[in-house]
């Protein structure tokens, strides 16, 4: 094994882990929504997209037994490299549709299958202290990465849009493709780094035995949906995994079209570079604190007491898309600030909900399990609901979809009712 101290590589390892996944599932809809598509177009796809990140725990057993993590990581940031540089090529292009809904797809299973190597990797290269040390690192470089891909890059293609730095003004395509050509060579960059910077923590050898265990990965893998689902309460569990996450589900991939689409299409007209300041950067910072405060919450008062608070707070701030709908302001400030309370109450809520996965994980096989439930709420709380959320806003308009939205947080309510809750250890 050789060491390398983790400040060279935990943080660029988890800004390479966030700016893929940010490319995909974050600026895609803004670049889809300027490149003239449908709402229902636009939720459809990228929702799709998210498929890689529901089925991952399908193929994580069987990584090691073919190459190792390293090998894994640098590939994958290669490969997702490479294929931001062909979406940039493709934009311009009467194909760059289908070619860039392809790529994006192929760079949605690079990045899940990175994101399972490289948190594997974490594990292996690093002790237990220090993995208590530098999980917060690890998670600001992995929000850093959401701001640069939501905040920063989409603000750069308004910028190029507008003609700023001295150039002529871009067209649409061209601005996007300079901005995915920018993400592209920065994960190329990271693959330098990293091919330098990644300790050796395992050897061809242990990959080689692993490859000899591949039945038994399959046989822990069918354990461990066993085990899953062999925990008590299991059905009212299942609804509260899929269900909770309804409401943000439906908003997720609408409030960026919202805030982007003209006043006349009943949207705040939002320019690229306002967005990326109040929604890709004052959003994700609210997002980050109100996370941090619900930990601290449910730290000292724990999450039997905390759990229906943090549900309102992740349901009722939601009302703030009504009112922006109804008034369509065009006042920054006021956008801004209903911006940031939604993002803290999403936070807010969102602690208690990832705090129930890993109480519910607890026991055999705890880690597979877990895994399993960020898989299912993806699909029940990310996917599924944004694949209909386009569909139900070109019909509704934004006005009713967002009073709809507020209708659906009683199913959010009504699983959080049924649940049962693990006994809390003093």
């Amino acid at each position: 094994m050789s060491t390398k101290s983790p400040s060279l590589w935990v943080p660029s390892l988890y800004l390479g882990e966030s700016l893929p996944y940010a490319a995909v599932m974050l600026m895609s809809v803004v670049l889809y929504q300027e490149m003239g598509l449908t709402d229902t177009q636009i939720a459809l796809y990228t929702s799709w997209l998210g498929l890689p990140w529901v089925i991952k725990p399908l193929w994580s057993p069987f990584i090691d037994s073919i190459r190792t993590k390293r090998w894994w990581i640098l590939a994958m940031q290669f490969l997702i490299g490479a294929s931001l540089a062909l979406v940039a090529l493709s934009l311009p292009t009467t194909m760059w549709l289908r070619a860039s809904l392809a790529l994006f797809m192929l760079i949605a299973f690079s990045s899940s299958t990175h994101d399972i190597s490289a948190d594997g990797f974490y594990i292996l290269g690093l002790s237990n202290q220090d993995q208590e040390l530098y999980v917060g690192v690890r998670n600001t470089f992995y929000r850093i990465g959401m701001v640069l891909g939501q905040g920063g890059l989409v603000m750069l293609a308004g910028m190029l849009q507008e003609g700023a730095f001295g150039l002529p003004q871009f067209s649409i395509p061209v601005s996007w493709s300079v901005t995915f050509l920018m993400v592209g060579l920065l994960m190329l960059l990271l693959f330098a780094w990293h091919s330098r910077m990644l300790p050796q923590v395992e050897s061809q050898t242990d990959a080689a035995l692993a490859s000899r265990g591949r039945w038994r990965h399959l046989h822990d893998f069918a354990q461990t949906w066993i085990v899953f689902f062999s925990k008590p309460h299991i059905l009212t569990a299942l609804c509260f995994i899929l269900l909770f996450r309804l409401p943000e589900g439906l908003l997720t991939k609408i409030v960026p079209l919202f805030l982007k689409r003209s006043l006349d299409d009943g949207g705040l007209a939002l320019s690229d570079v306002n967005y990326g300041i109040i929604y890709g950067t004052l959003g994700v910072i609210g997002l980050l604190g109100g996370g941090l405060l619900g930990g601290w919450l449910v730290s000292r008062y724990g999450l039997r007491r905390m759990l229906w608070p943090l549900v309102l707070c992740i349901t009722l701030p939601d009302v703030v898309y009504v009112y922006l709908s109804y008034v369509q302001s065009t006042n920054l400030w006021l956008i801004g600030s209903c911006v940031f309370v939604e993002q803290v109450g999403y936070g807010l809520g969102f602690t208690a909900y990832t705090l129930y996965l890993v109480s519910f994980s607890h026991g055999e096989r705890s880690t597979s399990v877990f895994s399993l439930c960020t898989a299912f709420q993806y699909l029940g709380g990310v996917m599924l609901p944004g694949m209909v959320s386009g569909w139900l806003s070109d019909r509704l308009g934004y006005n009713q979809f967002f009073l709809a939205v507020m209708g659906f947080c009683l199913v959010t309510f009504a699983v959080t009712a049924m649940l049962h809750l693990p006994e809390e250890k003093e």
